[in-house]
């Protein structure tokens, strides 16, 4: 006899995320740190901790990129309060940079995760698929929808319909 696990109710109602009172969350409330010198005075002391750092050279060992690691600190310093988004986004650099620095100082190989490399003796996807097109064109075959290049929408022009929310000219009509 199969013992199949019963339907556990002890769980969020769908959507009562939505039914907290407005300023209950801590991203709706005034920042702790409103400056981005404020925020870098709560982040790089904790950086620099020896149990963190030991912590921190362990997830870099294992190929996770600085930006990720960053992004992550940031974004939980966002929900918990700590500074606004803007800040964030601000403050990701110089945690990367840090974390960059420590690492080199401590010999553990790490990956900044922003650097982007290509290879300049290789083509793009989007050229060897116009080629393949254009080699099974000139075979007579039916290009392929997966052969074709993907073009970049172009921009058509606009008429004034003179609707409700529309520009008037000089003359006024």
């Amino acid at each position: 006899m199969v013992d199949t696990p019963s339907p556990s109710f002890d769980r969020p109602i769908a959507g009562q995320s939505l039914t907290a009172e407005l300023g209950n969350r801590p991203w709706q409330q005034p920042p702790q740190y409103a400056t981005v010198e404020e925020a870098l005075d709560y982040y790089v002391p904790r950086l620099v901790n020896p149990e963190f750092t030991e912590n921190l050279f362990d997830v870099m060992e294992t190929g996770i990129p600085l930006t990720t690691i960053a992004n992550a600190m940031q974004s939980a310093g966002v929900m918990e309060g700590k500074h606004t988004i803007d800040v964030g986004l601000l403050i990701m650099p110089v945690l990367i940079e840090t974390m960059a620095y420590l690492a080199e100082e401590s010999d553990i190989e790490y990956v900044e995760g922003s650097n982007i490399t290509t290879d300049p003796d290789k083509p793009s996807d989007s050229r060897i698929a116009r080629a393949i097109a254009m080699v099974r064109k000139e075979q007579g075959e039916e290009p392929k929808m997966e052969d074709m290049p993907v073009r970049e929408e172009q921009e058509v022009p606009q008429e004034n319909t003179g609707g409700l929310m529309s520009r008037r000219s000089a003359d006024g009509v």
